[in-house]
């Protein structure tokens, strides 16, 4: 309950970034951008607080990890919808889902060959989200224009730089997190599941066929945005990232699964459920080549029912594995259960 309570604080968010600011690229009152950085706090506060509860009422499950990293790994989507409000990042917002989704991603993966959750000195479930609700806050005293305007005036006294002084200023931002957050620690996640695999004499080739369906959802999603002819991402960011981001929850959540049943390592076929429907909305998206520019099918149609599958696939996975666990187990998923004397 704690979980979903701090899960619901980051859905408070993203909605009072849609409704200010439905594409992104507009700025918001300066109030909601307090608010988001007041929401995402409190987030970060009932994520860390939920675990230590678990252990002292003596409740800890296997449920509690997958319900706590399922809600994290929804976190990326709602979350980035906020910093998008806040940065007035328009399409851009989508990038900033990719490096939240590609560390996540890479270290539940790593997990589930090391069997340890490895987080480095300075990681992103502390000191990442402190930046990103201290920035919150930040632009509620600037104002988010101060994001949407070139480096060099963002900050003058990096005025002389060539080149980089003329990018906007989120995009120097989105830059060097790639730069100094992301490229290390998918380098150190590779690196520790190949110590891992290679000691155990497996297959390398199996542990990357794990990357697989994500490498897939991303790709998909970036061939439809450029095939498009309604520009989804401009124009509907919020129905892009919702629904790629319900996609990546199943897909972390059943990899999660795998991981508690240790199931045999290499590809889940069932995680490229999650996949289904890129090819039609892609094919749809074609259509629009051989017919002056319209597709068969408006696209907001398409994105909305992108939306309802991959709510529906995640919502039947979680509902399932619930009610699997909580029977197994003997428990209950929102209360504690009494315990006999």
């Amino acid at each position: 309950m704690i979980t979903l309570t701090g899960f619901m604080f980051l859905l408070i968010s993203a909605f009072l970034g849609y409704i200010y600011s439905p594409r992104l690229d507009s700025a918001p009152p300066r109030w909601v951008n307090f608010a988001h950085g007041l929401l995402l706090f409190l987030y970060q506060t009932f994520d860390a607080v939920d675990g230590k509860q678990a252990r002292r009422t003596n409740s800890s499950s296997p449920l509690g990890e997958l319900f706590d990293h399922g809600c994290d790994a929804l976190a990326c989507a709602f979350e980035s919808l906020a910093f998008g409000s806040t940065a007035m990042c328009g399409r851009d917002t989508f990038w900033f889902w990719v490096i939240s989704a590609v560390p996540f991603y890479g270290a539940t993966w790593e997990h589930f060959f090391t069997n340890t959750l490895i987080l480095p000195v300075v990681n992103g479930p502390t000191e990442g989200l402190m930046l990103i609700y201290m920035a919150h806050f930040f632009t509620s005293l600037v104002g988010s224009e101060w994001w949407a305007q070139r480096f060099g005036e963002s900050f003058p006294f990096m005025g002389w730089v060539p080149w980089i002084s003329e990018i906007t200023t989120y995009k120097v931002v989105l830059g060097l997190m790639i730069l100094f957050a992301v490229i290390p620690t998918v380098s150190s996640n590779v690196t520790n599941v190949y110590k891992v695999v290679r000691a155990r004499k497996g297959s390398m080739l199996l542990a990357l066929a794990m990357l697989y369906p994500f490498v897939v959802l991303v790709g998909g999603v970036l061939a439809w945005d450029y095939l498009s002819p309604s520009d989804i991402m401009g124009n509907y960011p919020h129905l892009v990232i919702v629904g790629t981001g319900l996609a990546f929850g199943f897909l972390v959540g059943r990899m999660i699964l795998a991981h508690l049943c240790d199931e045999p390592k290499g590809l889940k076929t069932n995680m490229c459920m999650s996949l289904l429907y890129l090819p039609f909305a892609i094919a749809n998206a074609l259509t629009a080549r051989l017919n002056n520019g319209v597709p068969l099918v408006d696209e907001f149609w398409v994105l909305l029912g992108y939306c309802v599958f991959t709510a529906a696939l995640y919502l039947h996975f979680a509902t399932s594995v619930i009610h699997e666990i909580t029977t197994a187990l003997g428990i209950n998923c929102f209360r504690i259960t009494r315990k006999e004397a």
